[in-house]
């Protein structure tokens, strides 16, 4: 019997303006640290590898070669934390150190706040909620609120919602039991 195919999502690339200046940003703000840099062998630009994990040599990688004029092409780059405690330290750090077009949201299944890193590309911060409602779905998400408002408040959206369930449900649901 072969073994299900299941790739799971590894890391991301992104072309930099400046590529020490952006490994500094992701440094300082989520505490990655660079694994390795150098020239690349088959891409032929600068690179630094940055990793927030032991088991995985990098969940980050830049590259050199962003035109000084060129967009960004990042929808989004997200990172997931696990309190609302560790979302305002997120926040705190970003804008400590030049983020742009800080923002909130509440998702009803996640507490996200967005932000431009100092190229423009956007970043999300969030943790997860144990409910499940339709997505895109976004109310403004005020973090300076004590915990349990935002809780409450986020379980009363989320239940007020025809598509809600727990999350687990929905899990189950959209993948199948979970293998014992």
């Amino acid at each position: 019997m072969t073994a299900s195919f299941a790739p799971r999502l590894s890391h991301f690339g992104m072309f930099c303006r400046d590529i020490d200046a952006q490994a500094a940003f992701y440094r300082q703000v989520f505490g990655m640290v660079e694994t390795d840099r150098g020239q690349g062998i088959t891409f032929r630009m600068d690179l630094v590898f940055l990793s927030s994990s032991p088991e995985q040599h990098h969940q980050l990688a830049l590259a050199s070669g962003r035109a000084a004029d060129g967009p960004s092409t990042v929808m989004q780059l997200s990172f997931k934390v696990d309190t609302l405690d560790q979302l305002r330290e997120a926040r705190r750090r970003a804008l400590a150190h030049g983020a742009m077009k800080l923002r909130g949201l509440n998702h009803g299944n996640a507490l996200s706040i967005y932000f431009s890193d100092p190229e423009d590309n956007t970043v999300e911060v969030y943790l997860d909620t144990p409910w499940y409602v339709t997505q895109p779905h976004g109310d403004a998400l005020d973090l300076d609120r004590p915990d349990e408002e935002i809780w409450a408040e986020t379980e009363r959206a989320c239940r007020a919602d025809p598509s809600f369930a727990p999350a687990d449900e929905w899990r189950r649901a959209t993948f199948g039991p979970r293998p014992a």
